[in-house]
């Protein structure tokens, strides 16, 4: 029978508070920190522990989740506030943020010479903030698959399927490919619509027509349910949407994706414009004015 885990969740924003908040709901202990306390308090009163530190929090944990914006703030959580000091031995720490490869490898390095009794695994998700209220992420997990058994009861709260793709890295490789198909998949919702809008198309028309389309995934029908409703809270917000697709571009010779290159110039200017913390699907209703 697998490990039952004692986790640690450092980061409770969009995505790692309803994460948090799945694997209480399954019955695993669960410690929880964040940089603001609010969604540590308010998780703390649904079962969880809340914590004072990534220190303490990870203390007592043999499965360590990270969940942030950046790989600036998963460095400042592990090195300068003394998380990776802090893990048991035989920890695992799934780096679940997305944060490129090069942070990624870098990440792996730093375990191997400070801390090579802990398992570091490079573990994104594909989905935005309703599939992980839902429990319906899939984890892209790569390192050791002689830990999968260990792992498994913590990815299975959190997520519908765990897609292990390889060694350390290729789990952040595999989302870059992920997100980017999820960009043109918005971007491209965005600019039908908007044409639809100059062809004097009525808008409900134009979102019944293509629901349910075979053309249409699950996640972008949500989406068209979202622009119905005028609703652009952040799921998965613009600029964060964009940092993924330059995360991409940095990997490959700028030349080789133009078209991606092309959008993430016009999502910078979105951006600019204020559009930065409301959905991604705010260019919707951008493109039509």
């Amino acid at each position: 029978m697998a490990e039952k885990q004692q986790v640690a969740v450092l980061g409770l924003g969009g995505m790692g508070r309803p994460m948090a908040a799945n694997l209480v709901r399954s019955g695993l202990p669960t410690i929880v920190w964040n940089r603001r306390p609010e969604p540590a308090r308010w998780l703390s009163e649904q079962g969880a522990e809340m914590a004072d530190s990534p220190a303490d929090a990870v203390r007592r944990a043999n499965t360590v989740i990270t969940m942030v914006t950046d790989a600036d703030a998963v460095m400042s959580i592990v090195a300068d506030q003394g998380a990776l000091a802090a893990m048991a031995g035989g920890a695992i720490w799934a780096q679940m943020s997305t944060i490129g490869v090069s942070p990624t490898e870098r990440m792996a390095r730093l375990v191997v010479r400070q801390r090579p009794d802990v398992v570091f695994l490079d573990a994104p998700v594909a989905g935005s903030r309703g599939p992980a209220e839902k429990g319906e992420l899939v984890i892209l997990a790569s390192g050791p698959e002689q830990v999968k058994d260990r792992v498994a009861p913590v990815f299975d709260a959190i997520g519908q399927r765990t897609a292990w793709v390889g060694p350390v890295g290729a789990g952040s490789r595999m989302k870059m490919v992920s997100n980017l198909l999820l960009a043109f998949i918005a971007e491209g919702l965005a600019e039908s619509i908007a044409l639809g809008h100059a062809l004097g198309l009525e808008r409900a028309a134009v979102l019944s027509a293509l629901q349910g389309s075979p053309l249409v995934s699950s996640w972008a029908n949500e989406k068209l349910q979202h622009i119905g409703r005028d609703d652009y809270s952040a799921q998965y917000p613009l600029s964060l949407a964009l940092k993924d697709v330059n995360l991409a571009l940095l990997e490959l010779d700028i030349d080789r994706l133009g078209v991606a290159n092309s959008l993430a110039a016009q999502w910078q200017r979105a951006v600019e414009q204020g559009m930065g913390n409301e959905d991604v699907m705010i260019l919707a209703r951008a493109l039509q004015h």
